[in-house]
């Protein structure tokens, strides 16, 4: 595996940051659903050999495979979709969370979905996968921390 790509900034509250104003760049939601798909296409390579059902995230309706490693100091994900909107959604998540230590990813709400209005967006089917993924990452965090 190459260098992790996250984090991206120093904090998880910069992340948001950063996130809440990239959004706000765009005028409607048409250019908001192709940078997401944008960024999925930016996610680090993920090996096929991870592609297995253990890494398999559900609650999902896309295939999602997520991997974490570290440890209470210091928290990396790398996660995958079949689905170009969904990987954005990813790209989105670990940018706020991964590579963070376990406590910061405790304290963190995920306030960016609200800031640009991600939440009214999205299918039911995505919000659900989109809840899954944040909760995996939670779940991870608090194991380690």
């Amino acid at each position: 595996m190459s260098e992790p790509l996250f984090p991206l900034e120093p904090t998880a509250a910069a992340a948001q940051a950063a996130i809440k104003d990239e959004f706000a760049f765009f005028g409607d939601w048409s250019e908001r659903y192709q940078y997401l798909i944008d960024l999925g296409r930016k996610l680090p390579p993920f090996p096929e050999e991870w592609k297995v059902e253990e890494h398999r995230l559900h609650g999902c309706q896309s295939l999602v495979w997520i991997v974490p490693q570290g440890n209470r100091e210091r928290l990396d994900f790398h996660a995958v979709s079949d689905s170009a909107i969904v990987s954005g959604l990813i790209h989105l998540a670990l940018r706020v969370y991964s590579g963070r230590p376990a406590a910061e990813i405790l304290a963190t709400d995920p306030d960016y979905i609200a800031d640009i209005g991600l939440a009214r967006h999205l299918s039911p089917t995505r919000s659900n996968g989109l809840a899954s993924l944040l909760a995996f990452i939670r779940d991870t965090a608090r194991a380690q921390a």
